[in-house]
């Protein structure tokens, strides 16, 4: 029986480290060249493929659509058999702390799954995601009020949207209590 847990808190930043690396030589980019296309520090990058960094959701994010693969390549790691447990998953976090996302199984083919959970009153502003990606969100409990291309959508409990997300987007929790969404991540060629 496999009791080790994927996400354990130690092995997250070598773990991601470790893939960029892989990924960024596997594309034949150098740090500095990758630094530069995605705008994040070389020094910054250099922290993440040592493991000394703990990179936050946005730098993932920037990172993944630089080198053009699934967010969850970064966190890959291999079983036959997976659950994804709230206690036990990684966190990925927003700058201003307003907006978690879980992401749920490392990607299989080209979709992703997260659980996310923004904060009372709280805004979390996305950044285009790389060409043909689509967002498929749904409220498991609370609010949403999602803006793209400039027009506002309000959700309530079970609602879902879809929508293109190679566009800037924003996600905003109108009520006072804590809103817990469902996030599939599709990716497709454009």
């Amino acid at each position: 029986m496999n009791t080790e847990t994927p996400w354990e808190e130690g092995n997250v930043g070598k773990r991601i480290g470790a893939n960029l690396r892989q990924f960024r030589v596997n594309k034949g980019i150098s740090i500095e060249a990758l630094a530069k296309q995605i705008g994040v520090s070389k020094l910054t990058l250099i922290k993440i493929e040592r493991g000394e960094a703990n990179p936050t959701l946005s730098v993932i994010w920037k990172i993944a659509n630089g080198l053009n693969i699934p967010i969850t390549s970064l966190l890959s790691f291999e079983s036959d058999v997976s659950i994804a447990r709230k206690r036990d998953g990684l966190k990925l976090i927003s700058t201003n702390d307003v907006f978690v996302a879980e992401p749920l199984f490392r990607s299989h083919g080209l979709i992703e799954l997260y659980r996310g959970y923004l904060q009372p009153g709280g805004e979390y502003l996305s950044e285009a995601h790389r060409p043909g990606v689509t967002e498929f969100v749904t409220v498991m409990s609370g609010q949403l009020t999602v803006e793209v291309d400039g027009d506002t959508y309000h959700l309530d409990e079970y609602d879902s949207i879809r929508f293109k997300g190679d566009r800037p987007h924003k996600y905003a929790n109108p009520s006072s209590a804590l809103t817990i969404l469902h996030f599939v991540i599709s990716y497709h060629n454009p």
